[in-house]
């Protein structure tokens, strides 16, 4: 299974097989007056080549109609906020992905907080308690203070390796 994280903040596209980071890639993001849109999209759509010269050699759309991943005529874009939304890549990076990522293929655009595990967190054995999605502002100091538990008792109920580097959507669990 393969999957694909870009991290806003940090401009990278992360590439993922079978739950293993493979590769990171730098990446050029939208400009502030047309951002690229967090959110958990699909390659809808392949195509070598594509007419329009400033998508450089490989374009894969998203299942947000207008964006894509795509390679660039302007490569020194890359690392900026230069695009319309889209998000760009070298050429040669595009290229090294694009025979691996099929049709279907999930695309999650994380506006920041560091790099990410896309392995679900599981809980310890034994734990129970609230289910919580984490929102955008969160971190697992105003968690423990919200739901009046400790920040210990909320690392170790979720498995927490890095404990700084919680995401929105992610779900954890507020123990009991």
């Amino acid at each position: 299974m393969v999957k694909i994280l870009i991290n806003l903040a940090e401009r990278r596209l992360y590439f993922y097989k079978n739950e293993q980071k493979i590769n990171s890639y730098p990446v050029a993001i939208g400009k502030p007056n047309t951002p690229t849109p967090p959110g958990t999209y699909t390659v809808v759509n392949k195509i070598v080549n594509p007419h329009l010269s400033v998508l450089g050699t490989r374009w894969m759309g998203l299942s947000k109609p207008g964006y894509g991943i795509h390679g660039t005529n302007n490569p020194a874009s890359i690392g900026t906020m230069a695009s319309l939304g889209c998000i760009r890549m070298y050429n040669r990076d595009v290229e090294e992905i694009f025979p691996e990522v099929p049709i279907g293929t999930s695309v999650e655009i994380i506006s920041g907080g560091g790099s990410y595990n896309p392995k679900p967190q599981t809980p310890s054995q034994g734990t129970s308690g609230q289910r919580y999605i984490v929102q955008r502002g969160d971190t697992l100091w105003r968690l423990s203070q919200r739901f009046g538990v400790s920040l210990d008792a909320l690392i170790k109920a979720n498995n927490l390796s890095k404990p700084n580097m919680i995401y929105p959507g992610q779900k954890l669990i507020i123990p009991g």
